[in-house]
């Protein structure tokens, strides 16, 4: 279970995408001196939970903001739910292979709607310049961008979107993969 002092490094961590200083900590665990900081931080690196860089700054562990994972949930006919709460889930290793290859991007446009994908959702994606047939890419088609099926039949190559109110795309000029669809994230 979180304690509330890894709970409060986790929330600053993703409003500011770094770890705080111990003077930020001090304020946001209403502290009065660094001691008391240092002696949460050894806990807290002790429990594998933060960690230390060579340089003695604070990062997050392996362990550092995952979540838990409690089972399965029936979608179709209701059953009893099986509770598992040992089991923790990170996001980013479940989501992201490479790292150094991967971003987001917001989606705008509806035609990959049939694919799931809509307007508004994000989508990770992982940087690459090879795709195999029927892969959601990112493209770039004659200078533009946007993301569609990549087709590949024989030599001749297109971009095909999942909405049938939109025509694929033949380039003229280049078509170029940017990078293939990993995950799509909707908020509600």
């Amino acid at each position: 279970m979180k304690n509330i002092y890894q709970t409060k490094l986790e929330s600053f961590y993703t409003k500011n995408n770094r770890m705080p200083t111990y003077s930020e900590m001090m304020q946001i665990f209403n502290f009065k001196s660094k001691n008391a900081v240092a002696k949460i931080v050894s806990k807290l690196v002790e429990a594998g939970l933060v960690a230390k860089d060579h340089l003695g700054r604070l990062i997050p562990a392996e362990s550092f903001g995952e979540i838990p994972m409690l089972g399965l949930v029936k979608a179709g006919i209701p059953a009893e739910a099986e509770v598992n709460f040992t089991e923790t889930l990170s996001l980013d290793n479940f989501l992201i292979d490479k790292k150094e290859l991967t971003y987001m991007l917001e989606v705008d446009g509806d035609s990959m709607i049939d694919a799931h994908i809509e307007k508004g959702d994000h989508v990770l994606v992982e940087k690459c310049n090879y795709a195999r047939d029927r892969e959601i890419v990112i493209a770039e088609v004659d200078g533009e961008f946007t993301m569609k099926y990549f087709r590949r039949d024989g030599n001749k190559i297109w971009l095909e979107p999942a909405n049938k109110n939109f025509k694929p795309i033949y380039p003229k000029h280049s078509l170029n993969v940017i990078a293939k669809l990993k995950a799509v994230i909707r908020k509600y």
